[in-house]
């Protein structure tokens, strides 16, 4: 298997196994389609290295059932893998805020106590805060507690957060960055999402 070799080796005083292994925040922003995917791509590579995985649904609907869940519990409770823990904290699709704005701000805020409780007691091992971008970039929830939690989290525990307008103290902090650029979409031309692509 390739190992990735760094550019620029640190003198930080830790060794490569060190620097190796250390704890990532991850963020996956911008207007293009795929952030909630890519992060589901790392929570099976997670899955197959024996990881604890909590994945926490900022925004999204309760009711949306989207494959990767089904998939990520199945694999879950396959007793193969890591384990799987599926938490649900919104009402209304994140793109668009609807009446229900209220019900969605403390439901976040519910979500982020529960995400900082598990953080505190080292649950997972990785950490998908799916749509989170969207509660910071809202004013929801406080974009320096959430660094500053993440910053000083135990253990090796990886968190990724997805979500457009990631805001720049997130983006500043994270250790890796992605921002996905829609170049073309089948919606420009009127094509509505369909099964096996967007759920």
């Amino acid at each position: 298997m390739p190992q990735g070799q760094p550019s620029v080796v640190p003198d930080d005083g830790l060794t490569t196994r060190q620097r190796r292994n250390r704890p990532l925040v991850v963020v996956h922003t911008g207007v293009g389609k795929g952030k909630s995917t890519a992060a589901f791509g790392l929570a099976l590579r997670a899955w197959n290295q024996g990881w604890p995985i909590g994945v926490f649904q900022f925004v999204k609907s309760a009711k949306w059932k989207v494959g990767e869940e089904r998939a990520l519990r199945v694999l879950g409770d396959s007793g193969e893998g890591g384990s799987v823990a599926w938490h649900k904290m919104g009402e209304g699709w994140s793109w668009v805020q609807r009446d229900a704005q209220m019900d969605n701000e403390e439901k976040a805020r519910e979500g982020w106590e529960q995400v900082k409780r598990d953080l505190a007691d080292e649950t997972y091992r990785l950490y998908v805060l799916d749509e989170f971008a969207y509660p910071m970039h809202w004013g929801w929830v406080d974009t320096d507690e959430v660094v500053e939690v993440l910053r000083n989290r135990p253990g090796t525990q990886h968190v990724v957060i997805t979500g457009r307008n990631a805001p720049e103290k997130l983006v500043d902090f994270a250790d890796l960055v992605t921002d996905m650029s829609k170049v073309k979409h089948p919606m420009d031309v009127g094509q509505k999402g369909q099964r096996g692509i967007e759920w």
